[in-house]
């Protein structure tokens, strides 16, 4: 029996929208006469990498509404134009996307295959990578999933292969085997929760985007969604001092751009001259 089609879901309503996702791709298969150090020429390709499947999440959603796709129903395994549609579809729709190692991997990969699939860009949105924002931000002995989600997340964690352990999953879902399928499917949609949970985890500790901008209300609202906030000191420069807010929800801080001092006191302050 074939799976159905996927739901595709909107993003909640009133939030800035932010999706979530990954992808798993597919090796490439070549002729090699070695173990090491091998420099694989293009004659030797026999199939070239492509999509096995994606996972998304608009950000603050249910849970229950991760969005999956996967080529186990394709009539050739190769041919991901499909997935890739749907893909398109939500980066196109996304204000923020939010990845891990979706610089260096998930974005350039999908680009790839978008281009070569004759598709046309699709709109730009900003792009959170949790592991450049976790590299800027901590000091931890490693910045992969794993590791990260272990420490910090409580509900959701990366998860370990099962049934068909490292390579052998990929092996077997390109053999066409629904168990495997099944086991991708469940890695794939955990990798998204995961990467959501962590991203609640460490956003407030300094994430570049003010998800302010992204709502037309002239109340303020924090990265988190909350418009509750309490006064927490100042922010103080060399020509000003700027009243500092604390999200009641997630801890997150931001501040004011008006200029508390008066006219007369902004008068009166002086730079000194760097010798």
């Amino acid at each position: 029996m074939k799976k159905p089609k996927y739901k595709r879901f909107s993003p909640p309503k009133g939030k800035a929208k932010v999706l979530l996702f990954d992808i798993e791709t597919a090796p490439i298969l070549a002729h090699v006469w070695g173990l090491w150090e091998n420099n694989v020429g293009l004659n030797q390709i026999v199939c070239d990498w492509h999509l096995l499947s994606w996972s998304a999440k608009w950000l603050g959603s249910p849970d229950s509404q991760v969005m999956y796709m996967d080529q186990r129903n394709a009539k050739n395994v190769e041919d991901d134009k499909s997935l890739l549609g749907e893909l398109w579809h939500l980066l196109d729709e996304a204000e923020v996307v939010i990845t891990q190692n979706g610089k260096h991997f998930d974005q350039r990969k999908v680009q790839a295959r978008f281009v070569i699939n004759k598709f046309d860009p699709h709109s730009s949105y900003k792009h959170i990578d949790l592991k450049c924002e976790a590299q800027r931000l901590f000091g931890f002995p490693s910045h992969k999933l794993e590791y990260m989600t272990d420490k910090l997340n409580k509900k959701y964690k990366k998860l370990k292969h099962k049934n068909f352990p490292g390579h052998e999953l990929w092996v077997e879902c390109l053999k066409g085997n629904p168990l495997a399928w099944d086991e991708m499917e469940t890695y794939n949609k955990y990798d998204v929760l995961a990467l959501e949970e962590l991203y609640n985890n460490i956003a407030p500790w300094g994430i570049n985007i003010n998800f302010n901008v992204f709502h037309d209300e002239e109340e303020h609202v924090c990265k988190c969604g909350s418009k509750e906030h309490i006064k927490n000191g100042f922010y103080r420069t060399n020509m000003g001092k700027f009243q500092k807010y604390k999200c009641k929800s997630c801890g997150a801080e931001s501040r004011d751009r008006h200029n508390l001092f008066s006219k007369e006191k902004k008068d009166s302050l002086k730079q000194h001259v760097p010798r």
